[in-house]
Formats: C-alpha cells, structure tokens, sequence
C-alpha cells in the first residue's frame, strides 16, 4: 500500500528519524512531504494527496493542536492524523485524542517495533478502506459499461 504522508516536526533531525522508522516498520510504501511547523505544514498540506500525518506538539509558530484544528475545521473527510511527542501526561493525551481527533498518540523516544505495534490496526482500517472505496467505484464504472 502506498502512503503519502506530511511528517510536521521543528526537528529535521527528528522528521528524518520518524521517515527512518515508518520505513524500517515495513506498514506501507511512504512518500513523505515535511514541514518544520503547523503553519508551513497547513501551507503545504492537501487533502487530495495527503494520506496521513506524523505531527509533533511543540512547535513555533503554530503547534501540533494548531495545526489538527484547522485541518479538523475544513476537511471533508476524515484525515488520519497521528501525534508523535514527548508530550506524555494523560491531560495532554486526552487533550489530544478528545478535543482535536488525532487518530493514534505515541510518545517519544519510539522504535520502529513500537511503531509497528501501535499504527498496524490503523494502517488495516486504512487498507480496508481502500478496497471498500474501490469496490464501490468498480462497480459503479462496470454498471455503465
């Protein structure tokens, strides 16, 4: 399964770690597009070919909570978004999962097992999706044919 995903964090160093660890957690085939925080993310961000977001909480210019509000606010389908941070307090994680929708959490430091782990039912929902809207559009197209 091919993913294109936004990786948000101020950290290139971290952005690149994240990238290393998605790949070497062999979920899916990720072409990454990276944004060093929420606000030159929501520049960049496109529903049309975003698949999924990695975002970071604490960033300049606007955090990660920024960010998943205003993309939350004008999307019309559901993005998965997953908050990766040192932000580990059940406040924060509650804040996170309650009051701005981000599909998973996970906390720094990560493995890619860990990884692996924690986004694999995410990435099979995702799949399935996948195959329920190709389903549908399949037989749409050999119903006119």
């Amino acid at each position: 399964m091919d993913i294109h995903a936004m990786v948000v964090d101020d950290s290139g160093i971290m952005r690149k770690m994240v990238m290393r660890a998605l790949c070497e957690a062999d979920l899916a085939t990720f072409v990454f597009t990276e944004a060093a925080d929420g606000a030159e993310a929501l520049e960049k961000y496109d529903p049309k070919t975003m698949d999924m977001l990695f975002v970071d909480w604490n960033m300049p210019n606007m955090n990660g909570v920024e960010l998943i509000s205003k993309i939350r606010e004008k999307e019309k389908s559901h993005t998965p978004i997953v908050m990766i941070t040192t932000e580990s307090s059940t406040g924060k994680i509650d804040e996170a999962m309650d009051q701005v929708k981000v599909d998973k959490y996970i906390a720094k430091p990560f493995t890619a097992e860990s990884l692996e782990q924690r986004l694999g039912p995410l990435f099979k929902q995702i799949s399935e999706q996948r195959k329920k809207s190709k389903g549908f559009f399949g037989k749409l197209a050999s119903s006119k044919g």
